[in-house]
């Protein structure tokens, strides 16, 4: 019966073996601020992945 912080036990195990690093959106940006981030961070991979070349990045292959 004595069992009732044992939640809070493997919360704080989970973290600790996470390296102390708390899942979550503890970035300090509004949802706005987010979307702005994420879109420029994806831009900045299209512009890298069309400025590569007509490599095979993706993985599939088309020959048989």
């Amino acid at each position: 019966m004595t069992r009732g912080n044992q939640r809070e036990k493997d919360r704080e195990r989970a973290n600790a073996r996470a390296g102390g690093k708390a899942k979550g959106k503890d970035d300090g940006l509004t949802p706005e601020q987010r979307r702005e981030r994420d879109a420029k961070a994806l831009q900045e991979k299209l512009a890298k992945k069309a400025a590569g070349g007509s490599g095979d990045a993706g993985g599939k292959s088309t020959k048989k």
